[in-house]
C-alpha cells in the first residue's frame, strides 16, 4: 500500500500552489498540513531538522524537500512524465529558470509599496506584517539573491510576460497542447504578484486567459490532516530504500554533513549523508520522536559541507 503525500504549506504560498496545482493536474489524493507562514513550524521543524523554505513533501519517513524534487515525486506517483523537470526541453527549462529566479524574486518588487503594505495588513495585521518583513529579510542574509526592485522589477516581470505570450501564439499552453510543469513554474511568480498588487496582470490577453486557464485546473483532492496524524505517519514507517550512489560524491557517503540551500534561506540541516546522486541528496537524522529519518535535497542550488 502506497503511503499518504502529505504537503505541509500555507495558502498563501506561491511555490506550495505550483505543487498544489501539480495535484489538480493529475487529480491526486493529497493530504495537507497547514504550517506558519514563518518560523518556527512545529509540524514541520521536528521532521526536517530546520529547514527553512516551504513547501515540504512527506511520504511516512521520507521528507522531501524543495519543490524541483518534490515534482520529480509527484510526476513519478501519478505517472506523469510531463510534470517532472528531468523530461523539460531546453526550452522550457530556460523559461521556468526565467521565472522562478528573475520573475519570482520581481514579483514583489513590481508592486508599489503602499500596496504591499496594505495586502499584507489585510492580510496578517500590523504585528504579523511586521513579523513577516522581518522575517522575509532574515531569509535573504548570507545567500546569492538580491531581488530587483521598482523598474527594474517591472522590466523582468514584462519580459516574462513577452516570452509567454510568443509561447501562447500556437498552443493553448506553455508546452504544447496539455499542461506541463512549465505552465505551473511559470504561474506561480505571476499569482504572487496578482495575488500581493490585488489588481489583474498587466499583460497581453494570450497570457491572461491563461493565467486563468492554470487557475481553474485547480488542487485535486485534498484532506486536511492534524500534526499528530502527521507526526503518526512519519514514527510508523521506515524510510524507503535508498538509490545507488555516484563514484564521484563530493563527500563521502557515511560522513556527518550540513546541507542547505545556497540562493537564500541557507539554514542548514544537520545529518548522515546516506546517499547522493546525479540529482538528489538523501541526509539521515536519527530523532527521539520518530525515529531514522531520510531528508532529500535536490543537488543543484544545494551545497553539502562535512562537519
Amino acid at each position: 500500500m502506497n503511503k499518504p503525500m502529505i504537503l505541509h504549506h500555507y495558502d498563501a504560498s506561491p511555490y506550495a500552489e505550483k505543487i498544489r496545482l501539480m495535484f489538480g493536474v493529475t487529480s491526486l489524493h493529497w493530504q495537507s498540513l497547514e504550517s506558519p507562514v514563518q518560523p518556527p513550524r512545529p509540524n514541520l521543524d521536528p521532521l526536517t531538522g530546520g529547514y527553512r523554505r516551504i513547501p515540504v513533501l512527506q511520504i511516512g519517513a521520507d521528507i522531501i524537500c524543495d519543490t524541483a524534487l518534490i515534482a520529480r515525486e509527484v510526476a513519478a506517483a501519478a505517472e506523469w512524465p510531463a510534470l517532472d523537470p528531468a523530461n523539460a526541453s531546453e526550452s522550457d527549462t530556460a523559461l521556468m529558470e526565467q521565472a522562478e529566479k528573475k520573475a519570482f524574486f520581481s514579483a514583489i518588487g513590481a508592486v508599489p509599496p503602499m500596496r504591499l503594505i496594505g495586502t499584507m495588513l489585510l492580510r496578517f495585521g500590523p504585528v504579523g506584517t511586521f513579523r513577516f518583513i522581518k522575517d522575509r529579510a532574515g531569509m535573504m542574509k548570507g545567500g546569492t539573491v538580491r531581488p530587483p526592485q521598482g523598474d527594474d522589477a517591472k522590466a523582468e516581470l514584462k519580459s516574462l510576460f513577452t516570452a509567454l505570450e510568443a509561447r501562447l501564439a500556437d498552443s493553448p499552453w506553455v508546452g504544447g497542447s496539455e499542461p506541463s510543469l512549465a505552465d505551473l513554474a511559470c504561474f506561480h511568480p505571476l499569482w504572487l504578484h496578482a495575488n500581493c498588487s490585488r489588481r489583474p496582470l498587466d499583460a497581453g490577453q494570450r497570457v491572461k486567459d491563461w493565467f486563468q486557464r492554470v487557475a481553474d485546473i485547480g488542487h485535486g483532492q485534498r484532506e486536511d490532516i492534524t500534526r499528530d496524524q502527521a507526526f503518526v505517519a512519519a514514527k510508523a514507517a521506515d524510510p524507503r530504500p535508498l538509490p545507488a550512489s555516484i563514484d564521484n560524491s563530493p563527500v563521502a557517503v557515511g560522513s556527518a554533513v550540513e546541507v542547505a540551500p545556497s540562493d537564500y534561506a541557507v539554514v542548514p540541516v544537520s545529518g548522515k549523508l546516506v546517499a547522493i546522486t546525479d540529482d538528489r541528496v538523501v541526509v539521515a537524522r536519527e530523532t527521539p520522536e520518530f525515529g531514522t529519518l531520510h531528508v532529500h535535497f535536490p543537488r543543484a542550488g544545494y551545497s553539502i559541507v562535512a562537519v
